[in-house]
């Protein structure tokens, strides 16, 4: 009698477990969006011009989902030029042929084409983004991705009022691809952008655009949560809010261990989520992001874009006159330090699984370097220093993007002569990286070398800043995968005395790291998704030059841990 019941038991338990899956399922939701990219005319700084965008929208719409949705998102490409849509920081569990770089997993949508990116969220909560992934299109195609929590599950923090999104971006009194087609003739250094923007304003600082400042409604004592995205193309941003403490909780879609800061330092492609209590008297206060420079005599944007932050009860200022919101002091352009305090701040909320037991232990440089003038080239085509040509690389490797198939579609089905595999797991030649590199250092070679990774295997990559011509500070983002941060520093990596330094109790989970100016940032994670995943430079300039490199990971056992079948509207050369 006792074996039965406890059989019924069992069963009834299984029953039960079969019953809350089901329902956790029957939440997660299948979400479908058309993304038009067209041709939209948009005026900024007083001047009108034509730009793509996707539904005519700048910056282009939000997806709100939770954590176990999926979506269809089918692309249409009515502009002049090519595109792709990278779902940036989703993990793409075997559904690489989604992740949207274009020459890496999939060949750009053409003018007239289309097609339809099917992926699922999974583990993840917070704030990721959506950019064109097609030379310097994602200037103006953009958006925010808002990840919450599964339906019944809540925060790890106290629920906020409300929520906001701040899109940091960069603007050009010109079509970008102009730009950047420009600097390639030229073989030099793009122009700076003409403002910074958020949620595509520039803000009260810059002509003809007081009127269109983004506003961020706060009532006196409550508590909002802001989700703030930097989608600028090449530069790290200083962000602050006047006389307003801004707690991070989270960053890149994962959750962190809160820490309280006056400023945030976000690279390319990085999201931090900010708590901001509105305890200050009711007023108007600037929320403000400039450049955090780091790259020593180099040009750039110097200007600084505005939002305001505003209380509802705030006096109204009298007639005929108006109250300026208060205006928060940034930091130096060049600060390193308050960049090296923000970013060494970050923990996971817990103890994790750090990956030890290492197969692959790669070290890779990062930076740039200069060619020289090919033979007979006119002068007009070599405007870096000394008559050379710009470019960049990773272990002397410059990355050249293939042009008649992705990578991903020439390892799938065994298509020869379109990359290598070839990628050094170190330098080719050990030098002292961030001091006076000899010159016979600054050419890189250019190739489609690729590093192949076995399914399982876990990966530590030490990520080594060059002095090459100039140092800066590097975002590097990995596609398909989020990575353990260990640690960071300045000079050279040496293994005997920077080991010591390693976080591996409660290190932050990211998908795209500072790499310090002429410094270091060491990386772990488990290769466990398929597929082909570029790890580049977020600056996109330097991605164009060929500061980038694609691992390419082997089918595991079963259907979880093989890549899908390639889809049947994948785009073709």
């Amino acid at each position: 009698m006792g074996s039965g019941n406890g059989l019924c038991a069992l069963s009834l338990m299984s029953l039960l477990l079969l019953f809350s899956s089901a329902v956790s399922l029957a939440n997660a939701k299948t979400q479908y969006h058309d993304f038009v990219v067209q041709e939209t005319k948009v005026t900024r700084l007083c001047k009108t011009q034509t730009v793509m965008t996707v539904n005519g929208q700048l910056p282009g719409p939000a997806l709100e989902v939770n954590n176990g949705d999926s979506l269809v998102i089918n692309v249409v490409n009515r502009a002049k030029e090519n595109v792709t849509i990278h779902w940036h920081g989703v993990r793409q569990i075997t559904t690489a042929w989604a992740d949207g770089p274009e020459f890496i997993t999939q060949c750009p949508i053409r003018p007239g084409g289309s097609y339809t990116y099917r992926f699922r969220i999974s583990g993840q909560e917070g704030t990721l983004w959506w950019h064109a992934h097609s030379s310097w299109v994602r200037a103006t195609v953009y958006g925010a991705i808002v990840i919450r929590p599964k339906e019944g599950d809540s925060y790890p923090f106290t629920k906020p009022k409300r929520e906001s999104v701040l899109l940091l971006g960069e603007w050009w009194n010109a079509n970008p691809l102009d730009v950047i087609r420009e600097a390639m003739r030229t073989g030099g250094a793009p122009n700076v952008s003409d403002a910074y923007t958020i949620n595509g304003q520039p803000g009260d600082l810059y002509n003809c655009s007081s009127k269109d400042t983004a506003i961020v409604p706060v009532d006196s004592g409550e508590t909002n949560l802001l989700r703030v995205i930097n989608s600028d193309l090449n530069q790290q941003l200083f962000f602050t809010i006047a006389n307003h403490k801004l707690t991070v909780v989270g960053a890149d879609a994962s959750y962190v261990k809160p820490f309280t800061t006056n400023v945030l330092m976000l690279g390319p492609g990085q999201t931090t989520d900010v708590l901001v209590t509105a305890d200050q008297p009711p007023a108007r206060y600037y929320i403000a992001a400039r450049a955090y420079a780091s790259a020593q005599g180099a040009p750039f944007d110097n200007t600084t874009t505005t939002a305001i932050l505003e209380y509802k009860t705030a006096p109204c200022p009298a007639k005929g006159s108006s109250s300026k919101p208060v205006m928060p002091s940034l930091p130096a352009y060049n600060d390193t330090a308050t960049a090296t305090a923000f970013t060494t701040s970050f923990r996971s909320p817990r103890k994790v699984e750090v990956p030890t037991d290492i197969d692959e232990n790669l070290f890779i440089t990062a930076g740039l370097g200069i060619n020289p003038c090919p033979p007979g080239a006119p002068a007009s085509t070599c405007q870096a220093p000394n008559n050379t040509r710009f470019t960049a690389s990773m272990n002397n490797v410059s990355f050249a993007l293939p042009s008649n198939f992705s990578v991903l579609q020439a390892h799938h089905h065994g298509v020869p002569g379109v990359f290598t595999t070839d990628f050094p797991a170190k330098p080719p030649v050990a030098f002292d990286y961030t001091g006076n590199v000899s010159r016979s250092l600054w050419q890189p070679t250019r190739g489609t070398k690729v590093y192949k990774l076995k399914y399982g295997s876990k990966v530590q990559i030490v990520l080594q800043g060059t002095s090459i011509f100039t140092a800066e500070n590097h975002p590097i983002h990995l596609h398909g995968y989020d990575f353990y941060i260990l640690a960071e520093g300045f000079g050279n990596f040496n293994p005997a005395t920077d080991t010591s330094k390693f976080n591996l109790v409660d290190p932050p989970l990211r998908n795209t790291v500072s790499l310090p100016v002429k410094g270091w940032a060491v990386i772990r994670f488990v290769a466990d998704n398929p597929g082909a995943w570029i790890m580049h430079c977020h600056l996109d300039v330097h991605i164009g030059w060929g500061l980038a490199t694609v691992f390419l990971v082997d089918n595991g056992i079963g259907e979880m841990e093989t890549l899908q079948q390639p889809p049947a509207d994948l785009p073709v050369c």
